[in-house]
């Protein structure tokens, strides 16, 4: 794991991509839903291959961020910076093409179509025939379909999925529909991949595979990924700069070793002792 220095903007990016500039630059992020601050000034840098992690108790905002980001919401105020260019008025799928992916908390699959399908769902910015080619099924159509099987089953030999590529979606099981998500979102090929809670519903065994894997990916794509996770032992030993928050500001940002020691971050897990009340 990369040592985590300071940059100009007061942020830590890892030092390996020192000097680069940042894939995402979070600034002064908010929304407001009928008066509520649900996330208010919400700043965040995360380097160009960094495993960067946002944490905080349930009902902090963190998949509100994720919304914010993938332009799911419009932000009220702030802006978000994706490889220095201002998404300001980007839409959701222009995001996607400009290299932002995405999981969800509840699985998003095409519970019907197979495993490879779902996949090439994924590469449909890559696809290089016109409606006619595929109509006439021209050569162009054969050949760009033949690129999308051999790139989906790559991609799906990164889990150890491409035996499954002919099941339905719907029929795996519920670790293995996590993986397909992932699997199809990596086909879009992003520079930052964000994964709401990817361990969730997987036993530890799964858990372990899946932290080797998201290391995997970053070092064979080298993209950025963000993750929100409840599990910790995961966060910690994948995450290389951590932010957390609570109702929905930032109060800690650092390194998994400063994040676990910091005292206003365990009072927001766990709350204040009665000795401290009655201080």
């Amino acid at each position: 794991m990369s040592r985590m220095i300071p940059v100009p903007s007061n942020a830590i990016v890892p030092e390996r991509d020192a000097g680069k500039l940042p894939i995402l630059e979070a600034r002064h992020l908010g929304i407001e839903f009928g008066g509520l601050k649900a996330v208010d000034d919400f700043n965040l840098t995360v380097g160009r291959t960094e495993i960067a992690g946002l944490i905080g108790p349930n009902g902090a905002g963190k998949t509100t961020v994720f919304n914010l980001l993938t332009k799911v919401y419009q932000p009220t105020h702030g802006t978000t910076l994706l490889d220095g260019k201002d998404t300001h008025s980007m839409t959701t799928a222009q995001l996607s093409r400009a290299g932002v992916a995405r999981t969800f908390q509840n699985i998003r699959l095409f519970a019907n179509m197979s495993v490879e399908d779902n996949v090439k769902v994924g590469l449909h910015n890559r696809i290089e025939y016109n409606m006619w080619d595929g109509i006439l099924r021209l050569p162009k159509f054969w050949k760009s379909e033949r690129q999308m099987r051999e790139e989906t089953m790559e991609l799906l030999s990164i889990f150890d999925m491409q035996d499954l590529a002919e099941y339905k979606a719907g029929s795996l099981p519920y670790g293995a529909q996590r993986r397909l998500e992932i699997v199809r979102a990596l086909a879009t090929g992003p520079k930052l991949l964000l994964l709401d809670e990817p361990a969730a519903g997987m036993n530890p065994h799964e858990t372990a595979e899946l932290m080797e894997n998201i290391r995997k990916i970053r070092d064979t794509f080298q993209i950025a990924i963000m993750l929100i996770e409840h599990d910790m032992s995961l966060v910690m030993n994948v995450c290389e700069g951590i932010a957390v928050l609570n109702y929905g500001r930032i109060i800690a940002k650092g390194t998994p070793e400063e994040i676990q020691s910091n005292p206003i971050v365990i009072e927001a897990y766990l709350g204040k002792s009665k000795e401290e009340d009655n201080a």
